[in-house]
């Protein structure tokens, strides 16, 4: 099992923000588009640990896989949706259709790879 090192976001701005929250134990979760996964991107794997770096690739976290599951943008249950930290689940909706949208495009039907994690090591 390879390790994988990761930058959160697609802006200096949400990348700070989201590690913030991880660091403060308020972000337990992430998700990505299956899309992205499916060209290439590293899938999550339980009990791998990964690296987070910040915007300028500086090792600042390390987090441990704890859950995977995918499901349809339409379908994440709530309490996924909450544990990744990012406000209600109608702010995190928005933000995410937002996100997608930037990134490759969105449609609620879109399958989405959903990672709770836990905080293993404060790096930096």
């Amino acid at each position: 099992m390879t390790p994988v090192s990761f930058t959160f976001g697609d802006s200096r701005e949400l990348s700070d923000r989201l590690t913030a929250l991880v660091r403060a134990g308020v972000k337990t979760a992430s998700c990505g588009a299956l899309r992205d996964f499916d060209a290439g991107e590293a899938m999550p794997v339980l009990g791998r640990r990964d690296t987070v770096l910040d915007w300028d690739g500086n090792p600042v976290l390390l987090i441990e896989t704890t859950e995977v599951s995918i499901h349809r943008f339409r379908d994440v249950p709530e309490d996924f949706a909450l544990a990744e930290g990012e406000g209600s689940f109608e702010e995190w909706t928005r933000g995410h259709t937002g996100y997608f949208a930037r990134n490759g495009g969105f449609d609620p039907d879109m399958e989405l790879v959903c990672e709770r994690f836990r905080l293993v090591e404060v790096l930096s």
